[in-house]
């Protein structure tokens, strides 16, 4: 049944879907994928999936299985989004670790964090798009949010990409989902008045890696923004709105390497190394370089914060931006590898932002 998460009465008949959809498409080719589902009141994935059989070939797991067999392509374009932010790098698919449920990609260039079960519903996609041909491998959670996409270049072996396709190929090509809500993963959210927060303050201070981070939220049921918050100067001072764009334009303009971070619930997807060419296009704030794209909403970004951590090397700095209902958007870090410790131009640059802290509201 179209969309399970909608009431049936409202969810429209597949030769409608595709009717409406191409008309669309034809109306606004500028809209993505994302934009087009919202407009037509369906998921992304019930979108893909109306088109099983005309150009999209549904696929089935072990996604494990099908991501190691990811290095066969070649060179690819890898895209991880969430509501406000795009992130794409191109690259290719090497050094990949997965065990149960988790899994790193490690390469220079493609950089990944995986968590597989948000990775419930797969798509091999061949379209047109502005004038030329598009395949690409898409992946969806159980709600029908996009997690994580792959895109062929002209670098990439086509004739792979076509084995690919036929190994994990469903026995049964159904153009229909059943989909279900995902849990938040985090617990719910105390009040401020019931969380200890020296405890939080004993226990931050005590972190031994930045991804102790997560832990930490846990342990005293608050959310990010909240953490940071209660937390304190010492850990979190919140900065103004404009601050990625300082950020964006000094890296620029200084050469100054940075690790720029955007996740999806199946993907966390890290840009490491220089940003060159900034750019704004009407709401969006681009990086518009040869091998990274990078898609911000500006007008989205309800909180921006610098933030530091302990680690083995000594304090971690990041930038981090939050949309209005606490969820995070994209981080910033200067170019850091395990063992070293953080770039001294960047937590100059980070600090000097945060002299211009603007008050909690």
């Amino acid at each position: 049944m179209l969309n399970e998460i909608t009431s049936a009465s409202a969810a429209p008949s597949l030769p409608e879907l595709l009717e409406a959809w191409r008309r669309l498409r034809q109306e606004q080719p500028q809209l993505r994928a994302r934009d087009l589902a919202e407009r037509l009141g369906v998921s992304e994935a019930e979108l893909v999936a109306s088109r099983c059989g005309d150009g999209v070939t549904r696929l089935q797991g072990p996604w494990a299985g099908l991501i190691r067999a990811l290095p066969e392509l070649g060179p690819v374009m890898v895209l991880t989004r969430n509501e406000h932010c795009v992130h794409e790098k191109k690259g290719a698919f090497a050094n990949i670790e997965i065990g149960g449920s988790m899994g790193v990609v490690l390469d220079e260039a493609i950089d990944l964090r995986l968590f597989l079960r948000h990775w419930v519903f797969g798509f091999a996609v061949r379209e047109e798009s502005r004038g030329r041909w598009l395949r690409s491998l898409q992946f969806f959670d159980g709600d029908g949010r996009a997690v994580h996409k792959v895109y062929l270049t002209e670098h990439s072996l086509q004739d792979a990409w076509s084995g690919l396709v036929a190994r994990f190929a469903a026995p049964v090509q159904s153009p229909l989902l059943e989909l279900a809500a995902v849990e938040d993963p985090l617990p719910l959210r105390r009040d401020d008045e019931a969380v200890d927060v020296a405890s939080l303050r004993e226990q931050w201070r005590r972190m031994r890696d930045p991804h102790d981070f997560f832990a930490l939220l846990k342990k005293h049921e608050v959310t990010r923004t909240q953490a940071l918050r209660l937390a304190g100067a010492e850990f979190a001072r919140r900065v103004d709105g404009g601050a990625v764009r300082t950020v964006l334009d000094s890296a620029a303009a200084s050469g100054l390497p940075v690790m720029v971070f955007v996740g999806s619930p199946g993907v966390v997807q890290i840009h490491t190394g220089p940003v060159r060419n900034i750019k704004t296009v009407g709401p969006w704030l681009n990086v518009l370089d040869e091998d990274f794209n990078l898609h911000l909403r500006e007008d989205r970004i309800a909180e921006s914060w610098i933030v530091r951590k302990p680690s083995p090397e000594g304090q971690v700095t990041s930038l981090e931006l939050y949309d209005a209902g606490g969820g995070q958007i994209v981080q910033f870090f200067g170019k850091r590898k395990p063992g070293t410790p953080e770039l001294a131009a960047w937590r100059e640059l980070a600090e000097g932002l945060a002299d211009a802290e603007v008050p909690h509201v």
